[in-house]
């Protein structure tokens, strides 16, 4: 029997009818055509870091993990096994010189379970993860294999690359990536309405650049990476140093103190200066993948708006303003970072320069209220819900915010004509 399934956050869990683990394209498709015959719908999962519903499977749960490592390579383009995680990237492509353009702040998620939710990293001149996709594999709902790439049906490609597995199970995809490089990164507190005030010179300056702001106080924690060469010279924290503020402080003394402000709310803006105080003030370099990724232990559950770039400062202000005004007690730092536009249908960055405003909480927390107001404000500044954290939009309000959203929904039904791979929370937001 089935054993239930949760997702990281553990916000979401299912029992599946069935779990299988396929380990080639042809059991994938084996898979679909079995459960087609079966009335069964099929979602495939990675690692369970999205925080919405998008990969909860009541009937057959296909786990990745079966489809994993290097397919081909063609100079800078390499295709993967869909159930490569991020973080088993770096010995793979290590050996060939290259690395991901870009990365987001944790690497445990599956290449696919990345792309498909729209996950980004930082960078005003870089877009998210899919948009270095350049072809893909996918079994569709009829069970057949699709290749998807420059010369073989590339008018999908836009849709296929982040694609939020609705339009066919993914077997492997085919990045383009960039060779080695490494990353001088300077992280310090700096007066909040100081960053604000600058917001746009600094995503424009920087390489990569992003701050927290921890509810209760005045401060930001500012993050600047900048791009060096891969035979520059590295200064890398000590392992002592590095165990000290991303084991020690980041994660074991982070996890006390949250778990004694959910205690005692009380705490918390106290807690929360003290935290400005004792993290964030360090300046290193090491290969990119160092810097990028950081180890997250402290279990939370997510909500992230993608809003017009230049409207980053006033929308973090009315945060500001709806959190005093309520009297919560906020624990978690906000998270703000910038990307480029690009041209995915359903891309949360498509047509636009954008900013990300990430909110989180305590997972033994309810984010209803706090996650519920901040939306509301989101909403009027044009936002999108990334596709992976919390949102309660659904498809008759998003439609207008995505201008190919007609076309996405054209190319499922050619892919996916009978729903085989849709679920509650892509039925809520995409339709039936």
């Amino acid at each position: 029997m089935s054993k239930t399934w949760n997702n990281w956050g553990r916000c979401e869990s299912v029992t599946p009818v069935e779990r299988v683990r396929p380990t080639s394209t042809d059991e994938v498709v084996a898979v679909i055509r079995s459960a087609r015959d079966r009335g069964l719908r099929v979602k495939a999962v990675g690692t369970g870091h999205s925080f919405t519903g998008i990969a909860v499977a009541p009937g057959v749960q296909v786990d990745m993990s079966g489809l994993t490592g290097i397919v081909a390579t063609n100079g800078t383009e390499v295709t993967l096994g869909a159930g490569t995680v991020l973080h088993d990237l770096p010995p793979l492509l290590d050996p060939l010189g290259l690395a991901l353009q870009n990365m987001g702040d944790i690497d445990v998620q599956t290449i696919t379970g990345a792309t498909s939710t729209g996950t980004h990293g930082t960078g005003a001149k870089f877009g998210g993860l899919a948009t270095r996709i350049v072809g893909a594999t996918l079994v569709t709902g009829e069970g057949d294999i699709l290749s998807v790439n420059k010369s073989e049906n590339a008018k999908l490609l836009p849709a296929v690359a982040l694609g939020l597995g609705a339009l066919g199970v993914l077997v492997d995809v085919t990045v383009e990536l960039v060779p080695s490089f490494g990353l001088s990164c300077v992280e310090e507190p700096e007066p909040l309405e100081t960053v604000l005030n600058e917001w746009q010179h600094r995503i424009d300056d920087a390489d990569h650049f992003e701050f927290y702001w921890f509810p209760h106080t005045e401060a930001a924690l500012t993050i600047t990476n900048t791009r060096m060469p891969a035979d520059a010279p590295l200064t890398p924290l000590s392992r002592t140093r590095r165990w000290f503020d991303d084991i020690l402080m980041s994660n074991t003394f982070f996890a006390g103190t949250t778990a004694l402000q959910h205690r005692f709310p009380g705490t918390t803006p106290g807690i929360n200066r003290l935290s400005t105080r004792l993290t964030g003030n360090r300046a290193f370099s090491d290969r990119s993948y160092r810097v990028f990724a950081t180890e997250r232990r402290v279990r939370f559950r997510e909500m992230e708006y993608a809003i017009p770039q230049d409207q980053v400062p006033e929308v973090l202000r009315e945060v500001k303003a709806l959190i005093e005004r309520k009297g919560w007690t906020v624990s978690f730092p906000i998270e703000v970072r910038a990307a480029a536009k690009d041209d995915l249908w359903l891309s949360t960055a498509t047509g636009r320069p954008t900013g990300y405003i990430a909110l989180h909480r305590y997972f033994r927390e309810d984010p209803t209220e706090y996650f519920t107001a901040v939306e509301e404000i989101m909403k009027a500044h044009e936002g999108r819900p990334h596709w992976g954290k919390m949102n309660t939009r659904t498809a008759a309000d998003l439609a207008p915010a995505y201008p190919k959203f007609g076309e996405f929904l054209k190319v499922r039904d050619r892919l996916d004509p009978d729903r085989m791979f849709t679920n509650d929370y892509l039925d809520r937001v995409l339709g039936k």
